[in-house]
């Protein structure tokens, strides 16, 4: 009989709150958080129906290149993911600490607003044909669980990464990725999330500052 109460009351809680949101992420969640440095941020999509995406991410004739459409699948053993896969990770991973989430943009786009959880590391510093030495590198795999030998890096403890830049027309994470994988970090350990910051604000969901301020559109 207890653990049939216990049952009830779950559903009747999750009905709350269901019922509290007209927009949920998925039929199943609602919203939830995540740590954003020193900041709790709750991930809920816009409950305003007439809202629109912000000018930034509204353009759909960019200058190819460089703002070329990314193939689905960016190399071989890397997974694409999209929003639910994104909001799953976000919950599990990324709670729990055995996952990272990267934004791989460049500091500018970056400090204009990002993914709450996410942080900075530019593709320009996990990839040795865009720049990154061993220096620059170490101190970006660090930030991965990556350790250094003798004979080169140790990814015995690689978290799984999740990078993403401003979407289907950004190579940035792309880019960030094929650096990774040219120095050995596991392919089933990266994940591409190809949807950016662009179908991110298409859903409605929230984005912060560096700082993990809420910007409000």
């Amino acid at each position: 009989m207890k653990s049939v109460l216990m049952m009830l009351t779950a559903v009747l809680i999750y009905t709350a709150t269901a019922d509290a949101l007209e927009v949920n992420i998925t039929r199943d969640i609602g919203q939830f958080q995540v740590t954003h440095g020193q900041q709790q941020i709750t991930i809920v999509r816009k409950q305003d129906r007439t809202s629109t995406i912000s000018p930034d991410f509204a353009l759909t004739s960019r200058p190819c290149p460089p703002f070329c459409a990314q193939p689905m699948q960016v190399a071989p053993g890397v997974a694409t993911i999209g929003e639910v896969e994104l909001v799953a990770f976000m919950r599990e991973q990324l709670a729990d600490g055995t996952g990272i989430l990267i934004d791989a943009r460049t500091a500018d786009w970056h400090a204009r607003g990002t993914i709450p959880g996410s942080v900075n590391i530019p593709f320009t510093k996990l990839n040795p044909g865009q720049g990154a030495d061993d220096i620059t590198l170490s101190e970006s795999l660090s930030q991965l669980g990556v350790g250094e030998r003798d004979e080169g890096w140790d990814f015995s403890q690689a978290k799984q990464a999740v990078l993403w830049c401003n979407g289907p027309w950004c190579g940035q994470s792309p880019t960030a990725i094929k650096g990774l994988l040219s120095i050995g970090y596991p392919g089933d350990k990266l994940f591409y999330y190809r949807g950016g910051m662009q179908l991110w604000q298409v859903f409605g969901l929230p984005v912060v500052t560096p700082e993990g301020q809420l910007i409000e559109e």
